[in-house]
């Protein structure tokens, strides 16, 4: 992994009580004994390197130290098994266990996608750790595939479109295989052309390019990680969330952080998103409902027995929920960018960031 750090980048692995997590920060970052701490959680398929850009951007600043953790299972964090009867809550806890460990008394929470989900299980378990959140492309707070409208309705009580049985084989044995090339459409580089980034931001630099297939290579694959495993189920698609892995985590049946606007204290709360994402999506390319929608998936039972998961109208509706009963959020939105907006879009990524952290949303003036 060291050869993928760009310049001024340290990479430290720590010890904490409950495993070993690798973090990266900007050199002549030091911890423990901040107060404060700007902490970015990544997604999956991917690592901390994916948040090498934004790290260094902020130290320029010199406003709050910040550093980048791999979960359990990427990058170079120790590959303890996932267990997704606990929705993301074994992330969480690894997080706080990293909290703790450093001696942090509040972190500003940076999560993208996956991690979005990690963060928002932290901010519901842990809020007085918790001094802002800013959730970059956010899986839906109902978890990924499996729910209808805006309440994050379950389509079927097994939970079935969603978890380990939702992922492509093909992508999982080239992640396996650790594949570099662009050779097949499902190898990692391809994934990240064609959905990672929008077309509009090809070609990345192809340095970059280099340490981002790194890092989605870094993911440990099998049962207990990526995909995680599946039940059969006679309802269409045929497969319901297991117990293990990945993707299981993001299963309505066990994920579900709308408890979000229930805080007593709502810390801040940035939204950033590219509005030509096809991952996090109302029409997600990623979402087996969406695909049987179109015909990529056959025996889709219709609209209106299992329904695509509007992603977007979820994550909105809990946030002004949120913003109704005391909090604040402010949404920002790149135009022709696609899942990875730091990635896609850093110099403007940061500065919303810098703002987020200088200048919080406020709650609505007519609610205070």
């Amino acid at each position: 992994m060291a050869d993928h750090l760009l310049s001024g980048i340290t990479a430290t692995r720590i010890e904490t009580p409950r495993l070993t997590q690798q973090v990266l920060t900007a050199q002549g970052t030091e911890f423990p004994g901040p107060r404060e701490a700007v902490l970015f959680v990544h997604g999956n398929v991917s690592s901390s390197l994916f948040w090498q850009q934004p790290l260094l951007a902020l130290a320029e600043t010199a406003r709050l130290p910040a550093l980048a953790v791999d979960l359990r299972g990427y990058g170079d964090t120790d590959p303890l098994p996932i267990d997704a009867r606990r929705g993301m809550r074994d992330w969480a806890d690894d997080v706080a266990a990293l909290v703790e460990t450093l001696g942090l008394e509040r972190v500003h929470l940076v999560g993208w996608s996956m991690g979005a989900g990690v963060v928002l299980q932290y901010l519901l378990d842990f809020p007085e750790r918790v001094a802002s959140v800013a959730l970059v492309a956010p899986i839906s707070p109902y978890g990924f595939g499996g729910t209808a409208a805006a309440e994050g309705r379950l389509v079927q009580p097994t939970g079935c479109g969603a978890g380990g049985g939702a992922a492509n084989p093909d992508f999982v044995a080239a992640l396996a295989a650790g594949d570099t090339t662009a050779d097949s459409p499902t190898s990692p580089r391809s994934i990240l052309r064609a959905f990672y980034v929008a077309p509009g931001s090809l070609p990345i630099d192809p340095q970059l390019e280099d340490v981002f297939v790194a890092s989605m290579n870094t993911t440990r694959c099998g049962p207990d990680h990526y995909p995680g495993d599946a039940q059969p189920v006679d309802t269409w698609p045929g497969a319901a969330p297991g117990e293990r892995g990945v993707l299981n985590t993001m299963a309505p049946t066990v994920f579900d952080v709308s408890g979000i606007v229930e805080l007593d204290r709502k810390p801040p709360i940035l939204w950033v998103r590219g509005d030509a994402d096809q991952i996090v999506s109302d029409t997600s390319a990623f979402d087996l409902a969406f695909l049987g929608s179109i015909g990529a998936v056959p025996g889709w039972p219709g609209a209106e027995e299992f329904p695509p998961q509007p992603m977007i109208a979820q994550t909105r509706a809990v946030l002004d929920r949120y913003a109704a009963t005391g909090g604040a959020y402010r949404e920002v939105v790149f135009p022709d960018v696609g899942h990875s907006p730091h990635v896609e879009r850093p110099q403007e990524f940061i500065v919303a960031l810098l703002e987020h952290l200088d200048v919080p949303a406020e709650q609505p003036a007519n609610l205070t």
